[in-house]
């Protein structure tokens, strides 16, 4: 599964998680109790997850989808993303 990144200090980078479930938050463990990027929703291809949008907190969820959209994470992976995670 890949993770995707929109907004912060990472905004369009990308990197490789392991197993079925992509963490809510990334990194799931900050050690500050902060959340540096939350799950914002995934992309299901076969009933399986080939990716996770997570973007930083401040972003609206319009903004994100806007990107997303714009950066053609669905499409790419040939998946549909669920919302609403």
């Amino acid at each position: 599964m890949r993770a995707l990144f929109i907004g912060g200090t990472v905004d369009n980078s990308e990197l490789d998680l392991e197993g079925g479930e992509p963490p809510r938050h990334y990194p799931p463990n900050t050690g500050s109790g902060q959340p540096r990027y939350r799950l914002h929703h995934i992309g299901l291809r076969e009933g399986a997850t080939v990716y996770a949008v997570y973007a930083a907190p401040e972003l609206a969820d319009g903004e994100v989808e806007r990107v997303a959209e714009e950066r053609g994470y669905a499409r790419r992976f040939q998946a549909e993303p669920q919302l609403g995670i």
